[in-house]
C-alpha cells in the first residue's frame, strides 16, 4: 500500500495552495454557471434549441466518466500533476469552444472541457481533505462554497453582460487568463513526495462505464424529441446502456484496481452521501438551466437580470455551508443535511407558484433558499465520505462523491430537456390552426419567435408554452428534492474514523 503524504503541514505553508485550489475550483464553478444565461444568444447565433441541453450533458457527461479515473491517479502518482493536466485539458476545451461556429462543434468542444473539469473538481477536494482535519474541514469547505457563490454571482453577470452587450464567445475565453493563474500557483506552491509503485488502470471497467452512461444520456435527450420513447431505436438504446453498465459491475469485481471499487457501495456512509450528491447535482443543474430560460422566455427579463436571479441560488450555500460546519460537530453529519432538506423542499415548492404574473425578485429569493439548503446538504455529506477512509483511499471515495454529482447533473439535465421538449412540442401540436402560420414549428424555433415580428398573439401563445414546460421541470425538481431527503436517511447516525 502507498504510503504517500503531502510535503505541506504548516498553516502558513497551506494557505497560498488554498488559495491556489480555490481558483482551480472557481474555474470550473464560472463556466457552470456563466452558459446558463448566454444560452438565448447562443441559440440565435449558432441555432439548436432543442439540442441546448446536450451543452450542459456533454460536460456534465465527460466530466462524470473521467472523474473515477482522476480519482485512482491522484491515488497513484498524487494530486499535483492530475490537477495540472486537468486544468490544461479545460482550457483547451474553452478555447475551441469560444471558436466554434455551430452547434455540433461547441458540443464536441465542451466534452473537451468536461474531460478537463474530471480532474480539477476531485482534486481540489482531495487536497483539502489531505490537508485540514476534520473539524478544520468544516470551515475550510465554506471557504470553496464561498468559490461556488461567488461564481454564481459573476458569472451569471459576466453571461448576461458578454451576451447582452458583446458577444457569448467571451464567456469561453474568459477561463484563459483564470487557468493560467491557477496553474502557475499550484505549480510553484503545492509539493508532495510520492512512494512510486507498479500500478494497473482498469481500462476496461473505464470504457463499460463511459458507454453505458453515455447511451442512456442519449436515450433522455433525443427520447420524446427525434425518438419515440416507445420506438425500437430508444429501447435498444437504453437495453445497451444497461447491459454495459451490468458488464461494468462484473469487470469491477475482478479487476485488479478497479476506477470505481465494489466497497464504495457497501458502506452506508458512502452510499447515502454519494447518493445525496447525485441528486444534489439534479438540483443545481436543473434551477442554473431552466430559472434563466423561464427568467427570459416568460417574465421577459435580460439575460444580465436573470443570471442574478439563477446566481442568488449560491449566495446562501457559501453561508449555510461555513455554518454547517460548527452544526455538524454538534449534532451529526446526517441531521444537519437533513436541516438543509428541509429548506430545499421549502423552497422547490415555492418554485411551484411561479407564473408569467411572478416578480424576479421571488424567484431570487426562491433560489436563495434552496442555495442556503443546499450549503447544509453538499458539505457535511463529503466531510463524512472522506473522514471514514484514509490517504490511499481518498482519492477514490472524493473522486466518486464528485463522480455521483456528475452523473446527477448530467441525468437531470437531460431528464428535464426531455420534459420541457416534451411540453412544448405537445403545445404547438394542439395550437389553434388560425396561427400554424406564424408559430414556430419545432422546439429549436420557440426562443427565436420571441425575437422575431411575430403577432403579439403568437408571443403570448410561446410564453405559456415556456411557462408550461418550466412548471412541469419545477415539478420534477420537487420530486428530486423528496428523493434526496430520503438518500440522507441513509447516512448512519454516527460517522466513526478509519
Amino acid at each position: 500500500m502507498t504510503t504517500t503524504k503531502t510535503a505541506v503541514g504548516l498553516r502558513s505553508e497551506r494557505g497560498p495552495i488554498l488559495l491556489a485550489v480555490m481558483i482551480s475550483m472557481g474555474l470550473i464553478a464560472i463556466d457552470t454557471t456563466i452558459i446558463a444565461t448566454a444560452v438565448p444568444a447562443i441559440v440565435r447565433d449558432v441555432g439548436g434549441f432543442s439540442q441546448f441541453p446536450w451543452l450542459f450533458s456533454i460536460f456534465l457527461l465527460a466530466q462524470a466518466v473521467s472523474v473515477p479515473i482522476y480519482g485512482k491517479l491522484a491515488d497513484m502518482v498524487g494530486r499535483k500533476p492530475v490537477m495540472l493536466i486537468g486544468i490544461a485539458v479545460f482550457v483547451l476545451g474553452s478555447l475551441l469552444c469560444g471558436a466554434a461556429w455551430s452547434m455540433p462543434v461547441l458540443i464536441a468542444s465542451r466534452a473537451i472541457q468536461g474531460l478537463g473539469a474530471g480532474a480539477v473538481a476531485p482534486m481540489a477536494m482531495t487536497i483539502v481533505g489531505d490537508l485540514y482535519s476534520v473539524e478544520e474541514r468544516a470551515r475550510v469547505q465554506g471557504y470553496l462554497g464561498s468559490v461556488w457563490g461567488i461564481a454564481s454571482i459573476v458569472g451569471p453577470t459576466l453571461g448576461g453582460v458578454f451576451s447582452d452587450y458583446a458577444s457569448w464567445r467571451w464567456i469561453f475565453f474568459v477561463n484563459l487568463p483564470i487557468g493560467a493563474i491557477a496553474a502557475a500557483m499550484l505549480w510553484r506552491r503545492f509539493e508532495e513526495r510520492v512512494e512510486r509503485r507498479q500500478h494497473r488502470i482498469d481500462f476496461t471497467g473505464a470504457a463499460l462505464l463511459a458507454a453505458g452512461f453515455s447511451l442512456l444520456i442519449l436515450a433522455l435527450l433525443e427520447g420524446g424529441s427525434r425518438w419515440g420513447w416507445t420506438s425500437g431505436i430508444t429501447l435498444t438504446v437504453i437495453a445497451v446502456g444497461v447491459a454495459l453498465l451490468i458488464a461494468f459491475g462484473f469487470a469491477e469485481r475482478r479487476a485488479a484496481e478497479p476506477v470505481l471499487p465494489p466497497w464504495v457501495f457497501t458502506r452506508r456512509v458512502l452510499v447515502g452521501g454519494n447518493l445525496g450528491s447525485l441528486l444534489v447535482g439534479a438540483l443545481l443543474i436543473g434551477l442554473t438551466s431552466y430559472v434563466p430560460t423561464y427568467a427570459q422566455g416568460v417574465l421577459s427579463t435580460s439575460a444580465l437580470v436573470a443570471g442574478l436571479a439563477v446566481g442568488a441560488m449560491s449566495m446562501g450555500w457559501p453561508l449555510s455551508s461555513a455554518f454547517a460546519g460548527r452544526v455538524y460537530m454538534r449534532v451529526g453529519f446526517r441531521n444537519t443535511a437533513f436541516i438543509g432538506c428541509l429548506s430545499v423542499l421549502l423552497g422547490t415548492s415555492l418554485m411551484l407558484t411561479l407564473d408569467g404574473d411572478s416578480s424576479i425578485w421571488s424567484v431570487a429569493a426562491f433560489c436563495f433558499i434552496i442555495g442556503a439548503g443546499l450549503g447544509f446538504v453538499a458539505s457535511p455529506t463529503l466531510v463524512a465520505v472522506q473522514s471514514v477512509v484514509g490517504w490511499e483511499r481518498r482519492g477514490v471515495v472524493t473522486g466518486a462523491n464528485v463522480f455521483a454529482r456528475s452523473v446527477g447533473s448530467a441525468v437531470g439535465v437531460a431528464a428535464f430537456g426531455a420534459i420541457a421538449n416534451a411540453t412544448i412540442g405537445r403545445r404547438l401540436d394542439d395550437a389553434p390552426a388560425s396561427a400554424n402560420g406564424e408559430l414556430p414549428e419545432t422546439a429549436d424555433d420557440v426562443l427565436n419567435s420571441l425575437d422575431s415580428g411575430a403577432s403579439d398573439a403568437v408571443k403570448a401563445f410561446v410564453r405559456d408554452s415556456l411557462e408550461l414546460a418550466s412548471h412541469h421541470v419545477f415539478v420534477g425538481i420537487v420530486g428530486v428534492a423528496v428523493l434526496l431527503a430520503v438518500s440522507i436517511a441513509l447516512i448512519p447516525r454516527r460517522v466513526d474514523a478509519p
